[in-house]
Order: structure tokens, then sequence, then C-alpha cells
């Protein structure tokens, strides 16, 4: 079985060749940017794609949603440091058959890389219940996103500023910025233009 790592820290690549040290079934590969994933695709062919969400030069969403767009049974984990189910629901409704967060248990990945290769969805057991319930409650477009949150993120996706936002919707910039902050723990994001990429990638604005 061929797996493709896209991930960028090799701090975690050394992990992820650990996990599968001496696992004669399982021939691993790494790329570190969308350009060489997919150069890689190209090649070798892989049976599995392990893809972090914040890469050098885009998002593994969008790469994603390209090999879905290509093969409809491309097997794919999302890689992330993210653990909040908001992620998780999103990935899964794109296509994605597992999701791991690189703050749990490092055999997670191992069990989620195993499950997709049957053809099998993986999530950390503590997500199931949170996913379960987020999906009952509110609709998938819009998880976990107060109407004010997904007021802003439609201005910062229109160009605006935080102080434009502010005065648009009459509440003090603080406001803003905390709410900023929050979608951007939830959505994984460093800055709040990678936060309206990704949430645009997710279908959400």
């Amino acid at each position: 079985m061929k797996v493709l790592v896209v991930e960028d820290h090799l701090i975690v690549v050394s992990g992820c060749r650990a996990l599968f040290a001496g696992d004669e079934n399982v021939e691993l590969h790494h790329a570190g940017s969308l350009k060489a994933a997919r150069e890689a695709a190209a090649t070798i062919k892989p049976d599995i794609f392990v893809l972090d969400v914040n890469l050098p030069d885009g998002s593994g969403l969008e790469f994603a949603k390209e090999l879905l767009a290509a093969n409809s049974s491309a097997k794919i984990v999302i890689f992330t440091m993210s653990d909040a189910p908001i992620l998780a629901v999103q990935v899964l409704e794109l296509g994605a058959l597992g999701y791991v967060s690189k703050n749990g248990d490092p055999m997670n990945l191992k069990q989620a890389i195993i499950a997709v290769s049957e053809g099998r969805r993986w999530v950390p057991t503590e997500l199931v219940q949170e996913i379960a319930l987020m999906r009952t409650k509110q609709s998938a477009r819009h998880p976990v996103l107060s109407e004010r949150q997904m007021q802003i993120l439609r201005h910062l996706a229109r160009g605006k500023n935080m102080s434009e936002i502010a005065h648009e919707i009459d509440v003090c910039y603080k406001t803003v910025a905390s709410n900023c902050a929050e979608m951007r723990s939830k959505l994984n994001a460093r800055t709040s233009s990678e936060m309206v990429r990704i949430a645009s990638q997710l279908r959400l604005v």
C-alpha cells in the first residue's frame, strides 16, 4: 500500500515514518508542498493520501478537492492541528474518508489509514458524538458558526477589514476581533485571509 503524506513539518513526517517502521505492507512517501504532492500523485500513484490543511503554497483541502474531482473514490485522510468538529464535518462532507488531529494519540493516524484503505470512514472516538450532535442540531452548511460570525465572515470575504466590519454591523472592534479569533480556531487558520480561503473551500461563504 502506497501512502503519500503531504506535510511540510519534517518532525511530523518522521513521526509518520516511525508509525509504519517495519511494516512491509506500507510504502510511505512524502511531499512538503502542493507542487510536490501533485508531482508525486502523478508518478507514485498513491493508494492513500494523508493531507495537512495548511501548506506553504496552498491548502490540503484544495488538493483533496482536485483528487476527488479526478477520482471520486480517492482515499484521503485529513491530518491537521485542529480537533474542532466543524472542520471534521466539513472535510467528510467534501468526500475525505478520514480526519485525524495531530493533538491526539499518534496511533490514531495508523488506525485511520488502515480503515480508509478498507474503504471505511474514520474520525477520533472523542469527535464522533460531537459530530452527531452537530448534524442533528445544525445545518452542515453553517455548523457551529453563529449568525454574527457568518455575518463577519461574509464581510471579510468581500475584502473589508475588522474596523470597517465593526462600523458596518454596529458593534465594537473588540467584538469583531474576538469573533475572528474564535473562527480562526474553529477553521484551523493562522490569519483572517487564510480563514476566508478555507471557509470558501468548505463552502461556508
